[in-house]
């Protein structure tokens, strides 16, 4: 009784169909490459480049896509220049924010922190070495935003917590 009429999966089909199965189930349990803004005062640019170039090596656990400038704004219109930040950090799930020893009187960090959490976007910030910076940014210090060491697998899972505490 039934309808049937159609062919059954031959074996090589079920193990085709078995392998994409178990393929989607790995990808999905991987972390998201998260795209992030990174705000930092113009004198850590070298170390900032160093995460930079730490996250587009293929063996490191470290994995984003860096929406932050490369270069500044060649421009002394300031809000051109913060129409441009602004589309940098629209395009980011996370901003991290540099923190070295001038970072506190950057006028810029502190606008694109508060710009980023405007926008509903997750903000950590993160220090190279033992401790943080004796002095922080007001925006930092203000809106409690998390200070972490930078070490691969703190800064991962700092970068998925913001991601997924972010307003959307």
């Amino acid at each position: 009784m039934g309808g049937g009429g159609g062919r059954g999966f031959s074996w090589r089909e079920l193990e085709a169909l078995e392998k994409a199965a178990k393929d989607k189930i790995q990808q999905a349990s991987q972390p998201e490459k998260r795209s992030v803004f990174i705000s930092f005062a113009g004198e850590d640019l070298n170390r900032v480049n160093a995460l930079r170039a730490q996250a587009k090596k293929e063996d490191s656990e470290l994995e984003f896509v860096d929406r932050s400038l490369k270069e500044p704004f060649d421009s002394k219109n300031t809000e051109y220049i913060k129409r441009g930040i602004r589309e940098r950090i629209r395009q980011a799930s996370v901003t991290i924010v540099f923190v070295g020893n001038s970072t506190a009187q950057s006028e810029w960090v502190n606008w694109e922190v508060e710009e980023s959490l405007r926008q509903g976007k997750g903000v950590i910030a993160m220090y190279s070495g033992d401790n943080p910076p004796a002095t922080l940014p007001d925006a930092i210090q203000k809106n409690k935003i998390k200070v972490v060491p930078w070490n691969h697998e703190t800064l991962m899972k700092e970068i998925e917590r913001a991601a997924k505490k972010r307003a959307t």
